[in-house]
């Protein structure tokens, strides 16, 4: 599609950590407005606008990709696309696999408040000196989990990675087992849970999967 002139947009909207009260504005109207809507199961469930019957097109993102862009690629030649994604689309998202398919003349994306920036601004901890790292369906190199002094680390985690099987991980990378370890999940939500704990207690503490963690000494 280089050589194609831009007609229609891919529009990749970041719809927050999940309470639509998170959702920025202008993601929202985007949304609404969808004749072609991408997204995971539940948000389509949540956001989507009756489906064929509303005449709106719809694709679910499961492993298929390639089925994904297809219908993107189908979807373009009459109208926008609009392609939801969890958090911030900067931030472990399909905006990646999106820009590895098309030119990026042809996407606009809208930013949105990742778990990550809610988990640090729900702590009240500054993260512009932070490292940012992901768990998540994979294991981040050692440099970049290493022990500094003043460091702080934000995590993704996943059901193999989680609060118990990380903290033995870092302390291995030089983290003492006092240091501050808040484990943060489903954030955003009624059931939304915060605690802090010592780095060495995790191993008796309640697992957590799928949140985030954030350590600090």
């Amino acid at each position: 599609m280089e050589n194609t002139r831009v007609t229609y947009k891919i529009i990749i909207a970041g719809i927050g950590p999940g309470n639509p009260d998170y959702m920025v504005p202008l993601a929202r109207k985007a949304i609404e407005g969808a004749k072609a809507l991408v997204g995971g199961r539940r948000a389509l469930a949540q956001y989507a606008a009756g489906g064929a019957a509303a005449g709106q097109h719809t694709m679910a993102v499961t492993r298929d990709i390639e089925a994904v862009m297809a219908f993107i690629h189908e979807e373009i030649r009459e109208h926008d696309v609009v392609v939801m994604v969890s958090g911030d689309p900067g931030y472990y998202s399909l905006l990646d696999a999106v820009k590895r398919e098309f030119p990026s003349e042809y996407l606009d994306v809208i930013p949105g408040i990742s778990a990550m920036q809610l988990a640090f601004a729900r702590l009240a901890i500054p993260w512009h000196d932070a490292r940012l790292v992901s768990f998540h369906g994979r294991q981040p190199e050692r440099e970049k989990i290493l022990y500094q002094a003043g460091a702080i680390i934000g995590m993704l985690t996943d059901a193999k990675f989680t609060s118990r099987t990380i903290p033995p991980i870092l302390m291995e990378c030089g983290w003492s087992g006092e240091a501050r370890l808040h484990i943060c999940t489903r954030l955003s939500y009624d059931d939304e849970n915060i605690v802090t704990i010592q780095l060495r207690e995790a191993e008796n503490y309640p697992e957590a999967k799928n949140g985030i963690l954030i350590v600090e000494e």
